[in-house]
């Protein structure tokens, strides 16, 4: 049964950093595309940033994340991770991070044409 699992999430300053991860199981974590998005109150969920399998480990970022945000993987512990800095009010979302089941690609995947996701972790930043 393919799993997601989020953590790291929690309240922070604008200007502050967090890094969430996201432990999976289920299925061959190396073989697929991965990636986090978010959803703020009111909004439509939106790519954050995804990451190819592992053989080829392109990335693709929406504009709001290039230069603050960075996606990584670790195959050897199937998790992924986003690692966030310079954390605006804006940002403030549940982040879930999602797996690419029906192999759509990178982009199409980013750009939310489908996937799996896990539950998500609240990402709140205020002073």
């Amino acid at each position: 049964q393919l799993k997601l699992v989020e953590s790291g999430g929690g309240l922070v300053q604008p200007g502050g950093s967090l890094r969430l991860s996201c432990v999976t199981s289920g299925f061959v974590f190396e073989y697929y595309n991965l990636g986090w998005f978010r959803q703020a109150p009111g909004k439509e969920r939106e790519g954050v940033a995804c990451i190819t399998s592992s053989d080829e480990d392109w990335t693709y970022y929406a504009d709001f994340a290039k230069g603050r945000f960075t996606i990584s993987r670790d195959n050897a512990k199937n998790t992924v991770y986003l690692q966030m800095n310079s954390l605006k009010p804006e940002d403030t979302a549940v982040y879930y991070c999602a797996v690419d089941e029906w192999s759509y690609g990178l982009g199409a995947f980013c750009r939310g044409a489908g996937g799996t996701w896990g539950q998500g972790t609240q990402v709140t930043v205020s002073s």
